[in-house]
């Protein structure tokens, strides 16, 4: 009998154990170009909550993104911590990237960047390191749309960089 409700016990864990929430810890940074501008231009989907506690696990500051009493302080460690964790290469030159803004929508921080003088692209890299501190399984999804060739990278904790392609 002690048995039987010994397997029962483990039956009913592994049941409930097995429906438990987890979250799932991904970025999309969707990358396209502007032939007219020879520009990319960079929008950035992170969740609020999770840019909030790597800025705060980095920097020893509470930020409040996402809240009415956000403050320019927190928009400027979101700044930084970005402009520390994702960079590009053109064709093998590094490239600076320009904050233009920020919009929240529901639980999203969606930020909006570029890069000028982009000519004649051959290869883009890109390091995207965000998060990565925080959640081991963190996942930024890379998505380019360059001379409307599509391409995808994604970059993990293993694979912080990738290179893409173009004839």
């Amino acid at each position: 009998m002690r048995k039987l409700v010994c397997i029962g016990l483990l039956v009913a864990f592994g049941t409930l154990t097995s429906f438990a929430a987890h979250k799932f810890y991904v970025s999309i940074f969707q990358i396209n170009y502007a032939p007219e501008k020879k520009m990319l231009q960079i929008t950035s989907r992170i969740f609020i909550d999770d840019l909030n506690e790597a800025l705060f696990e980095n920097y020893k500051r509470r930020t409040f993104l996402g809240e009415t009493n956000k403050s320019p302080e927190d928009i400027a460690l979101m700044k930084k911590y970005l402009s520390q964790n994702f960079s590009i290469k053109v064709n093998g030159q590094p490239k600076t990237i320009n904050y233009l803004g920020r919009e929240f929508e529901n639980n999203v921080i969606i930020c909006y960047f570029n890069v000028k003088d982009a000519t004649k692209i051959r290869t883009i890299e890109i390091r995207n390191k965000a998060l990565f501190d925080l959640f081991a399984d963190q996942q930024n999804i890379i998505q380019a749309n360059i001379f409307g060739q599509k391409q995808n990278l994604l970059l993990t904790t293993d694979h912080p960089s990738g290179v893409l392609k173009w004839e």
